[in-house]
């Protein structure tokens, strides 16, 4: 906060030159902070107040959030030392595909790569097509208006990743709340946050002992199989891999479904085009994915030695973040890049991240929104908002973003 205007928003670089506070303030639900376009034009590396209280350096632009994201200069594994900065004042757990770095990060995926191909998601796609025709058939006799994250957002990508790790889809609500608190920067206390995670590692912890006597098809039981037989990984790292899909696998993909048929509803033009012409949901997708971001940054970063990016440089043993909700908005890669414009030919989006660290679920994420937002556009033509933009609003303090509601009709 500039100590001289106490009004001024908090990312506000004061004239002392004291760091921003990250977060950034939204001004909506359908703007990001108005401060990237500052940083990327003059001061592509900054330096910011995390939510742990800890100072850190968040880049902005397309060439140096890639960078940050691919270059083992960067290390998540290091978040881990005594001393290091954290993003929050809970750090992440070890022995997560989030926190190690390769040969330890190489080992765990491979674990789990042979689920998230784009040959296995085609492989899922009736299943999804399924439970999507269900839920909309639950709107449909429902009659609108309904909250569109009730009827499809959460529900969809949650019976998604149940299935695929044989976890039961009734505890729906217990992952809401756990997810929460996992990726809360400071929507949750310190203790709140400690307590959801112990909780959801108890549970996950229950099912593996169950699984030990009664082995099915899906992918915790795979894990399981790999730790008792095998010993290709302990019991933690079977816990933490378990929390980490069951968490990544719904939680983004929850919040982008809103937030793409918020766009969408938004630009009729674009809306009209997909209707006539459905084969381009692919290219719409993509496009959806770049404009709207489902955080600020990615996982924090620790430089391991110094690193000179964009003139400055960043020292051994700084936190630093890639804002890919700022590099995906970059004008010096994106023709009008402030624009939705589907058909736009060079789309390098960093949505899934970038490197060693590329968003496993990548190729569920993009089969499910275009079979969800297909779907459901053309089960209800005249889908509208029930309620004004200017009305809805943003989950706060939450590392991913998210609609609180998304009322709809039709």
């Amino acid at each position: 906060m500039d100590v001289e205007n106490p009004t001024a928003p908090a990312d506000t670089a004061p004239a002392s030159g004291c760091p921003r506070q990250y977060p950034f303030h939204r001004p909506s639900a359908i703007e990001l902070p108005p401060v990237y376009q500052d940083l990327r034009a003059e001061e592509p590396v900054a330096q910011v107040v995390l939510p742990s209280g800890d100072l850190g350096y968040i880049v902005s632009r397309h060439a140096d959030a890639k960078l940050v994201l691919a270059d083992p200069r960067f290390s998540r594994a290091a978040m881990l030392a005594e001393g290091a900065p954290q993003l929050t004042v809970a750090p992440m757990p070890p022995n997560s595909l989030f926190s190690t770095d390769p040969p330890e990060h190489t080992r765990l995926r491979k674990l789990v790569t042979g689920e998230f191909t784009a040959r296995r998601m085609r492989a899922l796609e009736p299943r999804i097509q399924e439970l999507t025709d269900a839920l909309l058939d639950d709107m449909e006799k429902q009659g609108g208006p309904v909250d569109l994250n009730q009827a499809l957002a959460f529900p969809l990508p949650v019976q998604v990743i149940c299935e695929l790790l044989g976890v039961p889809f009734e505890d729906r609500e217990k992952f809401r709340a756990w997810s929460n608190a996992i990726v809360s920067l400071t929507s949750h206390t310190p203790e709140e946050m400690v307590q959801q995670r112990m909780e959801m590692a108890g549970y996950i912890h229950q099912l593996i002992i169950r699984r030990k006597d009664d082995q099915g098809d899906d992918l915790l039981s795979a894990l399981t199989v790999a730790h008792e037989e095998e010993g290709k990984l302990d019991e933690v790292e079977l816990i933490v891999m378990a929390m980490t899909l069951l968490v990544a696998g719904h939680e983004t993909t929850v919040s982008m479904i809103g937030a793409c048929v918020l766009t969408l509803l938004r630009h009729p033009e674009q809306l009209a085009r997909l209707k006539e012409d459905p084969d381009s949901m692919g290219d719409m997708v993509e496009e959806l994915l770049r404009i709207n971001p489902i955080g600020d940054g990615g996982p924090l970063r620790i430089a391991v030695e110094d690193v000179e990016i964009a003139g400055t440089v960043i020292p051994k043993g700084s936190a630093v973040m890639a804002a890919v909700c700022s590099a995906n908005r970059d004008p010096e890669v994106f023709d009008r890049a402030e624009e939705f414009r589907p058909e736009r030919d060079h789309n390098p989006h960093l949505a899934f991240g970038h490197g060693v660290h590329h968003c496993l679920g990548a190729a569920l994420a993009r089969s499910e929104l275009r079979i969800t937002i297909g779907s459901l556009f053309r089960r209800f033509p005249t889908l509208r908002l029930a309620t004004d933009v200017g009305s809805l609003r943003m989950k706060t303090g939450m590392l991913v973003h998210g609609l609180e509601k998304l009322p709809v009709t039709w």
